[in-house]
């Protein structure tokens, strides 16, 4: 996987028709800190800041992973992403033809 690739990726990802849930952001968001900063090097965000601790999880618990790795797993889950949404859409499109026809 190159930079290339993960960058690529990473503007992909914006532009998703559909958003992600939470489970597959937070997973995307640690890969990409991980593979941009590296370690967690920032304390653990304060006990009301829900969002933010679990966005600090998730890029902890990578504590270690290469760069290289965490970029092939980042452009992974976004490959994926996009499968399943075009995969979802050809399903929409063809349930409203059904609907269209009958």
């Amino acid at each position: 996987m190159s930079q290339a690739e993960f960058e690529k990726a990473a503007e992909e990802v914006k532009h998703l028709k559909t958003k992600p849930a939470d489970d597959e952001m937070l997973f995307i968001y640690g890969r990409y800190k991980q593979a941009t900063v590296g370690d967690v090097n920032t304390e653990r965000p304060r006990m009301l800041d829900f969002t933010g601790k679990a966005k600090w999880d998730a890029w902890n618990e990578l504590k270690g992973t290469t760069k290289e790795d965490a970029m092939k797993a980042y452009i992974n889950k976004v490959e994926e992403l996009k499968k399943k949404i075009r995969d979802m859409s050809d399903w929409i499109w063809l349930l409203g033809h059904v609907f269209l026809l009958n």
